[in-house]
């Protein structure tokens, strides 16, 4: 597992960098999210499989402190292992220069940063066992002494180990499965590996593997896998436009000069390899011993790109397409892109031999334009320099924080101080039995303030996510609660006022107190908070 210095130095660089981002980048919906799941471990959940859970929860554990880099630490961590991993999987399949290349390009590219390295989400747990999965997939599949006949080894089950554990993270590990069995079936080099006893203890592992995610659908009517599955069936005909915009978006970010290479190596890789593999057994041995030599190292070259495509073009492709009739968040279908890279490093090392200067423009260029604009982002969201009228605006700030998205994610630490600091608030938060809000992200980030306070806290709404299964409706009736919500999210279109919501459930509700959210000198989110009566009757979910 030698790793080259450039490697090292690579490795270290962006460890240095997401953990900086992970200390200061406020906190987003889904992260908050996640960290409730830290407090009520399960077997599985209504929206993910359990990893994230772990991801989350290992540097408040080790620690005892909730804060945005002890809840990320673990998710940087496994993204220097997802690095390292796949590091090493394309040193098998291509060698040290493609290697040194692909590290370069997945440490540059900044969704992968973000989705994968920063933040936490179900994505960092599944892009490490992917990454571990490609690895042994190259060794199984390539190893050094290769004959002409391909034979099955322990390491498809190690291989069926590692997908059962990346759909632990997200339950796009099945993908990863699938793309494995496709590989087989069209390499007729390596088919036989679907019929190897070997593969038989891989769907053991796997089975072994995902056990609690089918354990608790089992005993929750399936709930989680019928709410996945729905969230892909289309609600309305197939749109261009919209195809068209999930295109560039997804282009955006990956950054176009990545973006747009990824899709051109691809679709250039895809041709060839499929083409290969059509004429597989055919190479003429009677040929001159040389041109016999180079048909094989062709036709072996050939399969281990054949092998990239297999397990990340029909994730990025698919995911793509499904955009034209679905609205697609970005991470869905960015781990094919990631697995893609490995084709484009090995572009890029074939031909950084014949212009070097293009290569090293190509890939410094994009970095030293890319890095500027994270660390613009990442100033904003912590001191809004360019919120327009902030105290530490660039220029006066042209963008004003009502239409400012970065908004979004708060100073949790804000939030908590003003229960720490407000006689008031402090006395009502512990006369309450519990707080709730009116949305599950809020909730979250509601929950990781109020942490060291010591109070349950639960969502009342009709999209209820984890909530549901966390605690029964009939648990809350006859307490006493603090009501505590964003404006941002206060008004419901189905309500003219909106606590008519909860008209009825409560005796009274009266507000007690604003808190305001502050960044760069202004006020850019508020958060009231209401005292309410004991709880009159259950309020309805849709689940659980």
């Amino acid at each position: 597992m030698k790793i080259h210095k450039w490697a090292i130095a690579i490795l270290l660089w962006g460890f240095l960098f997401r953990a900086v981002c992970a200390i200061y980048l406020n906190i987003g919906f889904d992260e908050a999210y996640y960290y409730l799941y830290t407090q009520n471990l399960n077997l599985s959940y209504f929206d993910h499989p359990p990893l994230v859970a772990l991801t989350a929860g290992i540097g408040i554990w080790l620690t005892g402190a909730v804060t945005p880099f002890t809840l990320r630490i673990g998710g940087v961590l496994l993204y220097t292992g997802t690095l390292i991993f796949s590091y090493l999987a394309s040193k098998k399949l291509f060698g040290d220069r493609t290697a040194t290349l692909t590290l370069a390009i997945l440490t540059t590219i900044p969704i992968f940063q973000i989705a994968f390295g920063i933040l936490t989400l179900p994505d960092n747990a599944l892009m490490f066992f992917w990454a571990v999965c490609l690895w042994i997939a190259a060794e199984e599949f390539f190893p050094s002494d290769q004959t002409d006949k391909y034979q099955p080894t322990y390491r498809l089950a190690l291989i069926g180990l590692c997908v059962g554990l990346a759909f632990l993270g997200k339950y796009h590990g099945l993908l990863l499965g699938g793309g494995l069995v496709l590989f087989c079936l069209l390499s007729r080099r390596h088919r036989g590996a679907l019929f190897s006893g070997w593969t038989l203890a891989a769907i053991a592992l796997f089975a072994i593997a995902i056990s609690p995610v089918l354990l608790w659908n089992y005993q929750h009517e399936f709930a989680s896998f019928r709410f996945q599955s729905g969230r892909a069936v289309p609600s309305q005909g197939y749109n261009l436009e919209r195809l068209l915009i999930t295109v560039l978006v997804a282009l955006g970010y990956l950054f176009p000069t990545f973006g747009i290479a990824l899709w051109w190596t691809s679709f250039r890789a895809a041709g060839g390899a499929f083409k290969a593999a059509t004429r597989q057994g055919k190479v003429d041995e009677n040929n001159h011993e040389q041109n016999y030599e180079l048909a094989i190292a062709e036709e072996r070259l050939r399969n281990k790109q054949l092998l990239i495509l297999c397990v990340s073009m029909p994730i990025f492709f698919g995911f793509t397409f499904m955009g034209g009739f679905i609205q697609i968040l970005p991470s869905w279908h960015m781990p094919g892109f990631f697995g893609a890279t490995l084709l484009l490093g090995e572009r890029a090392a074939q031909m950084q031999l014949k212009r070097p200067k293009f290569i090293r423009n190509w890939l410094w260029g994009s970095g030293l334009v890319i890095l500027p604009l994270l660390l613009i982002g990442l100033l904003h969201v912590h001191l809004g320099i360019v919120q327009k009228g902030g105290d530490a605006a660039i220029a006066g700030g042209f963008w004003e924080a009502k239409d400012d998205p970065s908004t979004q994610m708060i100073d949790i630490e804000q939030l908590r101080q003003a229960f720490v600091d407000s006689p008031n608030l402090k006395a009502e938060l512990q006369k309450a039995d519990f707080v709730f809000s009116n949305n599950f992200f809020v909730a979250g980030q509601v929950g990781m303030a109020i942490e060291p306070l010591g109070k349950k806290v639960t969502c009342f709404d009709e999209d209820l996510r984890g909530f549901a299964y966390w605690s029964k409706a009939e648990d809350f009736v006859g307490k006493t609660a603090l009501y505590v919500t964003s404006e941002q999210f206060m008004k419901d279109e189905r309500y003219p006022q909106p606590l008519d919501k909860y008209k009825g459930y409560f005796q009274s509700i009266e507000k007690i107190a604003d808190i305001p959210i502050k960044r760069s000198g202004q006020t850019v989110q508020i958060f009231p908070v209401y005292r309410t009566s004991p709880m009159l009757k259950p309020y309805p979910r849709p689940y659980g």
